[in-house]
């Protein structure tokens, strides 16, 4: 039975798990988060909204519009996000939700109660084996990573849809987990609003100077196949090398590799540095290098794009999906190709110039608001036909 207090003659009773937005958490999970849901809010008037945090950290979102509650979680220790994982379909029960939205790769909503999983990219439902090469052997890592293998399996095969934030994405979701592509939409991130370019001098001669960065250089992601690019730089012309150098950002240390390229003075290393300082990166860029092996969306080259950065990726994943004829691309072991592409954006202004204006208009195509619109729309394409994962779902 609905609770007559609820009832507004909205159309929907929508719930979202913003628990990303109360963990003090970064990375492309939270940005999709922290952007997708202020602008559904914003289009999604006529409905009822309730988003469930906890209380680990402070709650990111300052304005709450009528049409929103907000439910905080208990949070006491870390024990409590695994209690919150498997107890929330209680307070989804009790609030009437109608369509659940679980954003982050996995979660279970009540019996009856219509379901929607963000699955960012398959890598959380490969086989178990290939989810931990590469990563530490403790048993705290191991743990993690059997338990959301698990959660996002589950999720995967008992929601009624799943989104993903590109089309090689979603081809992935649907071999790996090995269920029917049409239960799977892709729509992707889009350019966060504080990214533009940057021009005013005083701004860029600070980060210049802060970061002592006395020529110019080619910016690239200190954790995404840095190799390739440093084998890269040493097939360039000498005055090339002479007049340019390689500058890496990364949240955390970087491969070794990059250390290396650093000592032997043909590259700077910035450990995580400030948002406004990395727009500003971008902005003054010669040009963006991304060689990434995968990428299940790729922010940021709509980053760099938004920013003005020409951009040299490589062809893997869902890149070609989101540089289109912006960038040049080539294979991401292929140092050769990619030092061609760095030479002829370095050595022609008109190239490089033609490449900003294309990677201004592509970037452009993509919006929060659109997204979140085609978001909602699921959520009512869910809410008006039979649930097929119901029977699966907690009672």
């Amino acid at each position: 039975m609905r609770d007559n207090s609820w009832d507004r003659g909205t159309d929907m009773r929508i719930g979202i798990d913003v628990r990303y937005l109360s963990h003090g958490l970064v990375g492309g999970v939270h940005t999709y988060i922290a952007h997708f849901v202020p602008a559904l809010i914003a289009c999604a008037y006529d409905h009822e909204i309730v988003l469930y945090a906890d209380t680990k950290r402070p709650f990111e979102l300052n304005t709450i519009p009528p049409h929103v509650t907000v439910r905080y979680l208990p949070y006491r220790n870390p024990l409590s996000s695994l209690a919150n994982d498997l107890l929330m379909h209680r307070q989804v029960a009790h609030d009437q939700i109608e369509v659940m939205h679980f954003p982050a790769n996995y979660g279970f909503p009540p019996r009856g109660t219509r379901t929607v999983i963000t699955l960012h990219d398959a890598i959380n439902i490969l086989p178990l084996r290939k989810i931990v090469r590469g990563h530490r052997k403790d048993l705290r890592t191991l743990a993690m990573m059997s338990y959301l293998h698990l959660c996002s399996t589950i999720a995967l095969h008992r929601a009624d849809l799943v989104l993903t934030v590109s089309e090689h994405a979603r081809r992935e979701i649907a071999r790996q987990g090995t269920i029917d592509i049409g239960r799977i939409v892709a729509i992707p991130h889009a350019p966060t609003p504080d990214l533009r370019r940057v021009t005013e001098p005083a701004i860029l001669n600070a980060v210049r100077a802060h970061y002592g960065l006395d020529r110019p250089f080619v910016l690239a992601d200190g954790l995404k196949n840095p190799a390739v690019l440093v084998r890269a730089w040493h097939r360039l012309p000498t005055a090339i090398r002479a007049s340019h150098r390689l500058v890496f950002f990364a949240r955390h240390e970087p491969l070794a590799v990059v250390r290396e390229a650093e000592a032997a003075g043909i590259a700077r290393v910035l450990i995580n540095p400030p948002r406004s300082a990395l727009i500003a990166l971008y902005s003054m860029a010669d040009a963006f290098a991304f060689p990434s092996w995968i990428e299940g969306f790729g922010i940021p080259l709509l980053e760099a794009m938004t920013c003005g950065a020409p951009v040299i990726a490589s062809d893997r994943g869902a890149i070609p999906e989101v540089v289109g004829d912006a960038g040049l691309l080539a294979d991401a072991e292929d140092d050769t190709a990619i030092a061609d592409h760095i030479a002829r954006v370095l050595s022609d202004s008109a190239v490089a110039q033609r490449m900003r204006e294309r990677g201004f208009a592509r970037a452009a195509l993509f919006s929060w608001e659109g997204t979140a619109q085609i978001i909602l729309s699921t959520y009512s394409q869910v809410f008006e036909r039979p649930s097929e994962g119901a029977a699966h779902q907690i009672a």
